[in-house]
């Protein structure tokens, strides 16, 4: 069986440079199938079912893409940056063609004596009074905009192979052509943005897969044959091997409880805001919160095999997966760029030849045709909603996997939601206080709020908050005394009292026939 690969790709930091390499480096692996990507780390993983292949000639492949590729090298706490340095050199090439767009513009309304002029507006002919010194202005935006879609257009001009960026930049020389320069410079400035906005929007997703990352500690507790704890990096600890996790510790490594209780908050794996209850046996999870007691953990699984670790690599390699829309303009345009180049072709070369028409005249109109055929809206609005679709749904919280699951909603026809965590926050709050027995309201949470104060228990701090809230004095509290799994028990001024549940009421044998009924109705209200 071969032996499966992976290398850091430097410059891939948008689906359009994947879905260049299934090109490119596909038919080396017997086929893109056997190529898999994560984009948030910078990735390209070659499946064990690939054909066999040497190192150096993938390499070479990616290459000939204008990428960079080397073999990936695996370490402790790995992180790939927030920015990759392709994303700040297309950042900055972006930006400075912007400038010099706007410079040239205005450059040209002042020389030009007016906007019209600036704008284009010189009358049809081959050639336009446009000064040198804002030739310069648009050529420098061109060069700019199109560093990184040039190298792209000359790979499809040589593999002939006509895509977004060939037709781009024929439209841009061809607007050049007719000496329309600001539309030249404008259309590979918008075509720059859509793919910077694209490519952030990975890099929104790179940290917020960071902070995935950050839910799990570095290090574990470990906990030798002489009983010893030792502090070792999470990434070096073995399945069988006890760690313990403190009151208020982060979980380091999936694992089953050996010893101990707590209530562990599990929303970051599992979302449910609840604390679930773990005694010796219970399944933990990494970046889970250990609640108010201290619990020994066998882990069952190493730091690169947890639930977590495996929703951090499916987050990265759904970056990949474009969304249908991304898909169908991409297929359109291997259709539509060609088609597009083959009549602009025979605009240029059927009337002087056939007809005997002005070759001036009609290289003018080929160019026009090319210029006015670049679907550049088509092109830029798909990355843009997708990717600002992207960046409403991280900053309120929300992080989606990739454009493709942005669609989705468009073709739901019922919609179920888990409602603790979602509709609602998971914490507990103090809905109705019922006193019996001639007891007031303000009696009975004095005495249960001061009785729960020294309990981590969640509806125990959601009793002290109720009372806080309403001006409550806490009374001292002496023996207490936690009942798990039922309640607890306390003295208040000399005297015992206890608080529990409906089953440790029954227990206890002083339930009686009104409070029966009255526990039964409120658990049917909930």
């Amino acid at each position: 069986m071969n032996q499966r690969l992976e290398f850091k790709i430097t410059g891939m930091d948008c689906a359009e440079e994947a879905a260049l390499l299934k090109d490119e480096v596909g038919p080396l692996v017997g086929g893109a199938e056997n190529l898999s990507f994560d984009l948030l780390n910078a990735r390209m993983t070659v499946s064990q079912a690939a054909k066999p292949v040497d190192p150096e000639m993938i390499m070479r492949a990616v290459a000939r893409t204008g990428l960079r590729a080397e073999p990936w090298k695996e370490t402790a706490g790995q992180r790939g940056p927030s920015y990759a340095p392709a994303s700040r050199g297309r950042l900055f090439t972006t930006v400075a063609s912007g400038i010099c767009l706007g410079a040239g513009f205005l450059l040209h309304a002042w020389m030009a004596g007016g906007l019209a002029s600036a704008l284009g507006a010189e009358g049809i002919s081959v050639r336009h009074d446009v000064p040198i010194a804002t030739r310069l202005s648009y050529l420098a935006g061109i060069l700019l905009a199109g560093w990184f879609v040039l190298p792209k257009a000359w790979l499809a001009l040589r593999r002939l192979r006509p895509d977004m960026n060939l037709l781009m930049t024929i439209a841009v020389a061809g607007a050049i052509g007719i000496g329309e320069w600001f539309e030249a410079a404008t259309v590979y400035f918008l075509f720059a943005v859509s793919l910077l906005l694209e490519a952030s929007s990975v890099g929104r997703a790179r940290r917020a897969v960071e902070a995935l990352m950050d839910l799990a500690p570095p290090v574990a507790r470990v906990v030798s044959d002489s009983g010893t704890e030792q502090e070792i990096p999470a990434g070096q600890v073995a399945p069988g091997t006890r760690f313990v996790v403190r009151p208020g510790e982060r979980i380091a490594l999936d694992g089953r409880v050996v010893s101990g209780s707590s209530n562990v908050n599990e929303a970051p794996i599992t979302g449910e805001s609840r604390p679930a209850l773990k005694e010796p046996g219970s399944e933990v999870f990494a970046g889970t919160i250990n609640g108010g007691g201290a619990l020994e953990v066998e882990a069952t699984k190493t730091a690169s095999d947890t639930i977590l670790a495996h929703i951090i690599r499916l987050v990265g390699e759904a970056q990949g997966r474009r969304a249908p829309s991304e898909q169908w303009v991409e297929r359109f345009a291997r259709v539509y760029t060609p088609c597009v180049i083959t009549l602009a072709a025979t605009v240029l070369v059927v009337p002087p030849l056939l007809l005997g028409a002005s070759w001036v005249e009609w290289i003018y109109r080929a160019l026009v045709l090319l210029v006015i055929s670049c679907t550049c809206a088509l092109v830029i609005s798909t990355p843009v909603s997708v990717a600002a679709a992207l960046a409403a749904s991280a900053r309120n919280g929300v992080l989606v996997k990739g454009g493709v699951f942005i669609e989705i909603p468009a073709r739901l026809k019922a919609l179920a939601l888990d409602k603790t965590g979602t509709l609602t926050e998971g914490k507990h709050v103090v809905v109705a206080l019922v006193p019996l027995n001639g007891h007031t309201e303000d009696e009975l949470l004095e005495l249960a709020a001061s009785l729960e104060s020294r309990s981590e228990h969640p509806l125990a701090q959601a009793i002290v908050e109720h009372a806080r809230q309403r001006g409550v004095t806490f009374r001292p509290v002496q023996d207490f005394q936690a009942i798990k799994g039922k309640g607890a028990t306390a003295q208040l001024d000399g005297k015992a009292y206890w608080l529990g549940s409906h089953r440790y009421l029954e227990e206890r044998g002083q339930e009686m026939p009104e409070v029966h009924k009255r526990l039964v109705e409120l658990s049917k209200a909930c």
